[in-house]
């Protein structure tokens, strides 16, 4: 039975001109339904007395619905049946779907959209969306992170990792991660005019990119192409899983630090978002994938090496500052370094000889320490032990300590393996 609010949405849409089929499926409902109400116009519909039968299977967890709902209004029905199915419900997703079109409805009908699909292993989007978190780890701060999402056209297959920059090193580190996570290189990759992909234009309008990111799309053998400015549209693909994730993953959980959201980040990728059936192709994504995966490009055979080459000063206590992080180098090092930074890696180089290697550092403000660095000679290794230890963590906070707490890390770390 449909009520008076959601006949007056249905003749308002069709009014707005929306065909019977499309304001079927924006309702719920079935076409005959929506047509019949539209052939009796403005008359609301007769209620007879209501009959006794089986109870809504829907009932028992509406108000949960509707809870959930007000605290995260955007949460989508496929996430919200997924909650009240671990609590029991054994309905229909469609119910859940209708219930919620009833207490959420839309304000107006969108227009509609040209779809454009690319054969397999043809190309990729990539962009970054911004979210707000609150890690439980670091109660009380809000930190700014950035989800980075490469999305193949053909298969819509979603690889994605929240980062806390969008910079150069970044940018390049996430696209080696997303390559090796598919096993292949699509032919081209779409971008947005963001300012580490795309520079400007030059004198004949042409687009100018980024030096280091033509080094790596020529590395691994793919085209950038950059969409017209102000068309975010052009790359669907990737934009509309940005609320997709935000609506049926990010709200409503917690997250005690990057590592944890990460985590719960590839899980769901793995047990939802790439196993699910796509709205648009109808296919099951992760089938879709196993068809397109031989069409991508094979990986390079060698790693992405290009360097990005700083001059450093060695601060007194045998550190070098490099994107807000601190990375030791050996005792007796010279005071005036050069560092290369790597997509993955940060490199230091004294006199032209490599003397200290590291992995980069998500956050700001920790420190990367190799205990070989801190011996005053040749470090004695066993079997098993860690070259290098992490001091600091995101959301950590560090409390001001006696000096005389530090001297005695500073010769433990000294002492090293020895016995």
């Amino acid at each position: 039975m449909v009520r008076l609010g959601e006949l007056m949405m249905i003749l308002e849409m069709h009014r707005q001109g929306l065909s019977i089929t499309a304001i079927a499926r924006r309702t719920g409902r079935d076409p005959k339904t929506v047509r019949k109400y539209i052939d009796r116009g403005v008359e609301a519909p007769v209620y007879g007395p209501r009959s006794v039968g089986r109870p809504s299977k829907l009932a028992s967890y509406m108000d949960f619905i509707r809870e959930r709902v007000t605290a995260f209004p955007d949460l989508s029905a496929a996430r919200l049946t997924r909650e009240i199915r671990e609590l029991g419900y054994v309905g229909a997703y469609t119910a859940v779907k209708r219930y919620l079109a009833a207490i959420r409805p839309e304000n107006e009908p969108k227009p509609y959209e040209v779809r454009f699909e690319t054969p397999a292993g043809v190309q990729a989007q990539v962009d970054f969306a911004r979210f707000v978190v609150d890690f439980t780890d670091d109660p009380g701060t809000s930190r700014i992170v950035w989800l980075f999402s490469l999305v193949l056209g053909h298969s819509r297959f979603i690889f994605a990792r929240y980062v806390l920059h969008q910079d150069l090193q970044t940018l390049l580190r996430c696209h080696m991660q997303a390559f090796a996570a598919l096993g292949g290189v699509p032919i081209e990759i779409l971008y947005d005019r963001m300012k580490t992909a795309v520079i400007g234009e030059d004198d004949q309008g042409h687009i100018v990119y980024n030096r280091s990111l033509l080094a790596l799309a020529r590395h691994y053998r793919f085209q950038p192409r950059a969409c017209r400015p102000y068309r975010a549209k052009t790359k669907g693909k990737v934009e509309r899983p940005f609320s997709y994730i935000r609506q049926d993953f990010y709200l409503g959980r917690n997250f005690r630090n990057l590592d944890d959201l990460n985590t719960q980040l590839i899980e769901w990728l793995d047990a939802v978002a790439n196993v699910r059936v796509h709205g648009t192709t109808q296919r099951i994504v992760a089938e879709a994938f196993d068809a397109e995966q031989p069409e991508l490009q094979t990986l390079p055979e060698h790693r992405f090496d290009a360097v990005l080459k700083l001059e450093r000063r060695v601060s007194h206590d045998g550190f070098v500052a490099v994107g807000g992080n601190f990375y030791s180098v050996p005792d007796r090092t010279r005071r005036v370094v050069e560092v290369q930074q790597l997509p993955d890696l940060i490199r230091i180089l004294d006199l032209g000889n490599v003397v200290a290697e590291h992995p980069v550092l998500e956050g700001r403000k920790q420190y990367r320490i190799d205990r070989s660095h801190r011996t005053g000679g040749v470090a004695k290794r066993r079997t098993g032990v860690a070259a290098g230890i992490t001091i600091g963590r995101i959301g950590d906070h560090v409390p001001l300590r006696s000096l005389a707490i530090y001297q005695a890390i500073g010769a433990q770390l000294a002492i090293g393996d020895r016995p």
